[in-house]
């Protein structure tokens, strides 16, 4: 489906799911190639799939990555950024810092990781209570790396081996020097270790998924956005756009604020 010569209200008025976005083709392609290229660098023999979805994330028990819709096409992007303010991933490094992160998760899952006594003993417990809305970081904390915004590192045992396998995959990245002298640093070198052990393996998990059960995109454009503001409503200033305070009421007084996720559940099992 065209979608280049829609207005703003026509598109918002269309499925996600039938607009025929795909990676093949879009900006992000040569991106999901890098991601592949590095991972085959440091000797890794699993190039994670990459679909479209309603947001980055990877599905629980899936090593399969879900990169945003609105990446995919240049005219989704200026929508995107009219809407929320901005565009998550719109640069490529900004890009390859959050794929790299979700490849992390894709091999935790492949690899099977987080069942390492090792691993939990780094990291902690993967069973533990999914990544929080809201959390306390210590931004002074030696024992965790800085990739993402918002000391990421600290919201989840998840989100710590993530960030560690994202800043150790990093090219260029000296992270014996950067980390030395840190508590984070015997984390990365663990992380080092347990790469070279899986070097050059195929994963033996890699369960069959349909992505449409996934990828969450069965929704009006107008929906999601209505969805996306409500999550973000904290971010938006008081002489936002009259249209779109049309098109998009205000949310209820009390609404509670959180980070964003996804519009439906991950229902994948390990």
């Amino acid at each position: 489906m065209a979608i280049g010569a829609d207005s703003d209200e026509e598109l918002l008025e269309k499925r996600i799911a039938r607009l025929g976005l795909k990676i093949e083709g879009s900006p992000v392609e040569p991106l999901v190639k890098q991601l592949h290229d590095e991972l085959a660098a440091k000797g890794l023999a699993f190039p994670p799939p990459c679909h479209v979805g309603d947001e980055w994330f990877v599905p629980v028990g899936i090593p399969a990555i879900f990169i945003p819709f609105f990446l995919v096409h240049e005219r989704l992007r200026k929508l995107e950024r009219k809407i929320i303010l901005e565009v998550e991933g719109e640069t490529p490094e900004w890009f390859m810092k959050l794929i790299r992160h979700e490849a992390a998760h894709a091999y935790a899952y492949a690899y099977q990781l987080y069942r390492k006594k090792k691993w939990q003993q780094t990291f902690g417990l993967s069973s533990r209570d999914e990544t929080p809305s809201f959390y306390r970081p210590r931004p002074y904390s030696h024992s965790f790396v800085v990739h993402l915004d918002d000391w990421y590192a600290q919201s989840h045992p998840d989100e710590d081996f993530a960030e560690t396998f994202a800043v150790w995959l990093t090219p260029g990245e000296d992270w014996r020097g950067r980390y030395k002298g840190w508590k984070a640093l015997a984390k990365l070198e663990y992380l080092d270790e347990l790469m070279r052990s899986i070097a050059g393996k195929p994963p033996p998990h890699q369960p069959e998924y349909r992505v449409a059960d996934l990828d969450c995109l069965n929704l009006k454009l107008k929906t999601y956005y209505a969805k996306k503001r409500k999550q973000f409503e904290d971010a938006y200033p008081d002489f936002y756009d009259n249209d779109l305070r049309q098109l998009f009421p205000a949310p209820a007084e009390g609404s509670r604020r959180r980070r964003p996720r996804s519009f439906c559940r991950r229902t994948a099992g390990r």
